[in-house]
């Protein structure tokens, strides 16, 4: 059942892919509800996540992942598998859980997306550095991004900010509360030949930095925060669900004035976008042009694009009238 699966999508996405330029995609995509597995390609290597969702009280076997990888390798033929087990952190909340390092494994390399180079580690995270789900709304940052000013918070390892410096934006700032992502971030800059100078990589709280911050405005901003964080560099807690009309706020204050594009996202998959959030801009849903082909069974996440509004004009009685 798996097998026949994965020979479909590598013939059919496959296509696709060769036809897009992608090297970068999900090849299975939980297709089959009791197979509940990712299978993501990296030009070759590919990174096998279990994504099993157990009851309160079951203990699942962590065996079958091993016996799920091999056939994957078997029928795809790949020299280079990885895999890992992804778990709904429902508690995080109670129990100040955090997403940890998962090894040392060391499964550096280069690939490419949209003409530019990044970095991926597909062995020591339960990410690899590069959500292959944004792809597309990557590609859309960038196509407004030449000549402005971009702001990219909860940077990750920056790469919205890789596209939108290498399609023409006079400056970007990186903000991210990790040292260690925000080194990989610089790592991706060099990569890309992008300018220290008019690049700048910024660690801190992206809350406390949007109340602190008194620069120049930016022109375009993506926001793509986690679904909840306590971090212990952060004060209190970030929920996405609780929080968002209040982060966009805080947005909206260091963005252009009338003018200004905000690219919001989140996976939480219950979100719902709050209508007092932003009221002076114009909201559209952009999930249906984000979520490329490659994840059709699940739904990685959801994006709007809000736009600034021009203030109405106030009409003024002519003199005599």
């Amino acid at each position: 059942m798996l097998a026949n699966r994965l020979r479909r999508n590598r013939k059919h996405l496959g296509k696709w892919a060769r036809r897009e330029g992608v090297t970068c995609w999900r090849l299975y995509d939980r297709d089959i509800p009791e197979v509940a597995i990712t299978v993501d390609d990296y030009e070759g290597a590919l990174v096998v996540a279990d994504v099993r969702r157990a009851r309160h009280d079951e203990v699942l076997d962590d065996g079958w992942l091993d016996e799920v990888a091999a056939a994957v390798k078997d029928v795809t033929g790949a020299a280079e598998v990885h895999h890992k087990t992804r778990r709904r952190m429902a508690d995080r909340q109670a129990t100040g859980a955090q997403y940890q390092k998962l090894g040392q494994g060391g499964a550096w390399r280069e690939v490419g997306e949209g003409g530019r180079r990044f970095l991926v580690n597909l062995s020591d995270y339960l990410d690899t550095g590069l959500f292959l789900d944004h792809r597309r709304t990557r590609a859309l940052v960038a196509a407004e991004a030449a000549g402005k000013r971009v702001l990219n918070l909860f940077a990750y390892t920056g790469s919205f900010t890789v596209y939108a410096a290498t399609a023409g934006a006079v400056s970007t700032l990186t903000v991210d509360m990790s040292n260690t992502y925000l080194d990989w971030a610089a790592e991706n800059f060099r990569r890309n030949r992008m300018d220290p100078a008019t690049n700048a990589l910024e660690r801190a709280d992206v809350v406390a930095w949007l109340a602190a911050y008194r620069g120049p405005k930016f022109d375009v901003v993506v926001v793509d925060p986690p679904t909840f964080s306590n971090s212990k560099k952060m004060q209190g807690s970030f929920d996405v669900l609780r929080d968002h009309v209040a982060l966009l706020t805080g947005v909206a204050r260091v963005t252009t004035p009338g003018a200004g594009v905000i690219w919001f996202s989140t996976n939480h998959r219950g979100f719902r976008l709050d209508e007092r959030a932003l009221p002076a801009f114009a909201r559209a849903e952009r999930t249906h042009d984000t979520v490329p082909p490659d994840f059709g069974y699940s739904k990685p996440h959801r994006a709007w694009r809000l736009t600034a509004q021009q203030p109405a004009a106030v009409s003024r009685p002519r003199p005599g009238g």
